[in-house]
């Protein structure tokens, strides 16, 4: 599951003061209309969504989620359900009532699911659930999916391979296979971005709070979700599901799928432009169903008054 990765990290801004604890929740962009909106890191851990959220056209703002122990103080956690109380205790610091709106991207997803489902029927509900191009361990598919994905899988490292020289190629095969048989370390020897190293973010850091979520990835089973979730998809398949409904289809009670230009890796990066119109139209909905709610009900207590 190596391209779970984090493949860059644009501009963090400085976390959100809390006097207690660091806050895991990073402005990356401000705004004072509507709901506010959190996008989930992924493997990582590192909130690094920067110019993505430049170019989401709402008044909403726009916070990144870094993990806990990014910082290097506090330790990581391996299930996604303890990061799910982890953020979502932080969020009622920061914002004790919702709506919320939750975009989670590749492992991030399953995190901003699994914090939608704890939400689900409370007063401070999630107003839209998107998750990009995210995906629980293949051990949840079905063996047809499995198969089919495995297949693709081994046709793209025999492609990889093919462009590298025969020490190189087999020096890939052979981290592959470690990983596959779950060798300790295995994940470790992947190098990290440049961006992250030069963050001045601890590489020793960054590697445990990424093994820690290969654990969480890999224990994780999501539960029947009965609300909507918007899923957003590269049109470009390399090591994921063709169609994200074999594996979401029967877990979500209602599940709409869209297709965008660019690659898993791409599209939260340096392709994220259909992306973020993407989100805009998704978010901009969102605000004017609250805005004609909130229209409705002032008419119903004005006429309540008037009648009184």
């Amino acid at each position: 599951m190596s391209t779970l990765e984090d493949p860059t990290v644009p501009d963090l801004a400085a976390p959100v003061d809390r006097p207690e604890k660091s806050s895991p929740f990073i402005e990356i962009k401000a705004g004072t209309e509507n709901a506010p909106v959190f996008i989930t890191h992924g493997l990582c851990g590192t909130a690094r969504f920067g110019e993505l959220a430049k170019q989401i056209r709402t008044g909403n703002p726009i916070y990144g989620i870094q993990g806990k122990g990014v910082d290097g103080i506090e330790a990581p956690v391996e299930r996604v359900e303890e990061m799910a109380d982890y953020y979502l205790e932080s969020l009622q610091a920061l914002y004790p009532q919702g709506p919320y709106i939750f975009i989670g991207y590749s492992f991030g997803g399953l995190v901003a699911l699994e914090m939608a489902q704890r939400l689900w029927g409370t007063p401070n509900q999630v107003s839209l659930l998107v998750l990009l191009d995210a995906y629980p361990h293949p051990s949840c598919y079905t063996r047809p999916v499995r198969m089919r994905l495995m297949l693709t899988r081994v046709k793209g490292h025999v492609k990889e391979m093919l462009q590298l020289s025969f020490s190189e190629a087999w020096s890939y095969f052979v981290k592959g296979l470690k990983r596959r048989l779950h060798f300790p370390g295995a994940h470790d020897e992947q190098p990290l971005p440049p961006k992250l190293r030069n963050r001045g973010l601890s590489e020793t850091a960054l590697r445990e709070v990424k093994k820690k979520a290969y654990v969480a990835l890999g224990a994780y089973r999501p539960k029947f979700y009965p609300g909507k979730i918007y899923f957003v998809s590269g049109e470009e398949k390399s090591f994921f599901p063709e169609d994200p409904r074999s594996v979401w289809g029967s877990l979500v009670a209602d599940l709409k799928v869209e297709s965008i230009p660019g690659n898993h890796m791409n599209i939260v990066s340096t392709e994220f432009e259909a992306l973020a119109e993407v989100l805009t139209r998704y978010i901009k909905e969102v605000n004017e169903a609250a805005q004609s709610a909130q229209s409705v009900s002032e008419s119903e207590s004005l006429m309540k008054n008037t009648i009184a």
